[in-house]
């Protein structure tokens, strides 16, 4: 009976045909039909979101997705280009919606400036309504960008910046039009601290519970998106709307 042959690494002739198949191209199916390009991104994308990217190994993607080195490789080139196409894939589908509901917006207002509520909502709540439903963001969106908004690297830091910049420059100017009197850089720092509060609107109160102590009354849905998505909304706008900060005296 003949042996499998071997190559130069101690690789037998099927686990050859089994590295040549995975790694062939980006039309590569499993047996359900799912591309290897797209178990690589799920179980990428599962695996950042629960340990972060920087605890993640190459060798755990690979064992867990059931494909070779040679199919991350051919697919994203290393793991950062990995990261990155995590990350793009599920901020494209958000930032999509937000400059969908935008665009909605401005057409039904022709011209005239919009309510500075519908701007929050449509930027602020598109992220908790997407949370909400998996089905067109995946079940790991959240914690993912949890993981992406606390503990981000340069390069991390970089692709954000890099898919949020034709967005925030549209909900920038439609607050500049809708707030004629509050400063440009009010407004600027008024959007930072709304993005920062939603941030933490995100990771949720478990580490805040835990640090002072504090229980939460058992009916309180803690982790309700559409719940939080109430809380925020008030908190938001009313931060929005507070009266300007006096002026230092340097400006007066």
């Amino acid at each position: 009976m003949n042996k499998p042959s071997t190559d130069a690494a101690g690789n037998t002739g099927s686990a050859q045909a089994e590295s040549s198949s995975t790694a062939n191209g980006p039309d590569d199916t499993q047996s359900l039909g799912q591309s290897t390009r797209d178990i690589i991104l799920d179980t990428a994308e599962r695996l950042f979101a629960q340990q972060g990217h920087d605890g993640t190994s190459m060798r755990q993607i690979t064992s867990e997705a059931g494909v070779n080195l040679a199919a991350v490789n051919y697919h994203f080139g290393s793991k950062e280009s990995l990261v990155q196409a995590v990350l793009k894939r599920r901020l494209a589908v958000l930032n999509q919606e937000r400059l969908r509901l935008l665009d909605e917006l401005e057409g039904q207002a022709e011209g005239r400036p919009l309510k500075p509520s519908h701007i929050v909502d449509a930027f602020f709540g598109t992220l908790l309504r997407l949370a909400s439903r998996p089905e067109h963001v995946g079940k790991n969106f959240l914690p993912l960008l949890e993981r992406t908004m606390t503990d981000p690297t340069g390069f991390i830091r970089a692709i954000v910046a890099e898919e949020y910049a034709s967005v925030m420059e549209r909900y920038q100017n439609a607050f500049f039009k809708a707030l004629p009197d509050v400063p440009r850089t009010e407004i600027i720092w008024r959007f930072q601290f709304m993005l920062g509060a939603t941030s933490y609107a995100i990771v949720g109160t478990d580490v805040l519970r835990l640090a002072m102590g504090w229980s939460l009354e058992d009916s309180d849905p803690t982790h309700d998106p559409e719940r939080t998505l109430q809380r925020l909304m008030s908190f938001l706008l009313g931060g929005l709307r507070a009266p300007l900060p006096p002026a230092s005296p340097a400006t007066s």
